[in-house]
């Protein structure tokens, strides 16, 4: 069994002290290919050096709408010569947060633009941050076309996720979905198109049921598509075959 976790943050400092034995574990655990997305320009040199210690993680380059503090206008111009020079497997992490109090509304809109123009002319898949902003995230990739991505860690409506996987799009499911009142999130990982689904830790963050409040890890990516598969009515090795096979096909084989 060989599991993609589609969303990892594993460049995070909550695992500068083992992140070598962090890998291992995931390893171990049939997770055999990370996707890595940058939050800001800040951190794009340590992804990348990660990304190139460890074959199994791959990085994406962008600018995250929670770190709006950090990112300035010439980050745009920077991505544009990170994405030719490193040739990432996507733009990302980028989106619209609507839920943090605080962060720029328009100033959010206009990275994220800048970012699915960038997507669209370099042909790479977007990794999507849409919170409490599902609706404004999916106009503008209407506006701007000709894209294709993730919405990660997807948490809108089953109206929504319908209009999202219409549009080609792919949703990401991880640690909340084992939680045993996510009645909602059960409901749409349960009944989407098999072809839009992908797995994901968010590690660090957001912990499956059986860990909760700890720090999430990759491993732990097997009791989240355990829990999935039991919700679709699969056996896991063959979600876990299908999964991976999504990711292919939006990110590309892997290194």
């Amino acid at each position: 069994m060989s599991l993609t976790d589609s969303h990892c943050h594993i460049d995070a400092p909550e695992f500068d002290a083992d992140r070598g034995e962090i890998v291992a574990r995931a390893a171990a655990a049939g997770v055999t290919r990370l996707i890595a997305p940058a939050v800001s320009a800040g951190g794009w040199p340590k992804l990348r050096e990660v990304s190139r210690a460890y074959a199994q993680v791959e990085a994406a380059y962008g600018l995250h709408p929670m770190y709006l503090d950090e990112h300035r206008p010439g980050h745009l111009s920077q991505l544009r010569e990170w994405i030719e020079r490193e040739r990432p497997a996507a733009i990302g992490e980028c989106g619209l947060d609507f839920f943090v109090e605080g962060l720029d509304p328009d100033l959010q809109r206009e990275f994220l633009i800048g970012q699915l123009r960038l997507a669209r002319e370099f042909d790479l898949p977007v990794i999507l941050h849409a919170r409490r902003a599902v609706d404004e995230v999916t106009a503008l990739l209407r506006r701007i076309g000709g894209l294709r991505g993730v919405v990660h860690s997807f948490s809108g409506s089953l109206q929504q996720a319908g209009i999202l996987c219409e549009m080609g799009f792919l949703l990401g499911f991880g640690g909340p979905v084992t939680h045993a009142r996510a009645n909602r999130l059960r409901g749409i990982v349960a009944s989407i198109p098999i072809e839009r689904l992908l797995l994901e830790t968010d590690a660090p963050d957001q912990p499956d049921a059986a860990i909760r409040g700890q720090r999430n890890e990759p491993s732990r990516l097997p009791a989240i598509a355990q829990t999935i598969a039991e919700l679709r009515g699969v056996s896991l090795e063959n979600l876990a075959e299908r999964t991976a096979a999504n990711a292919v096909a939006l990110f590309g084989p892997p290194r």
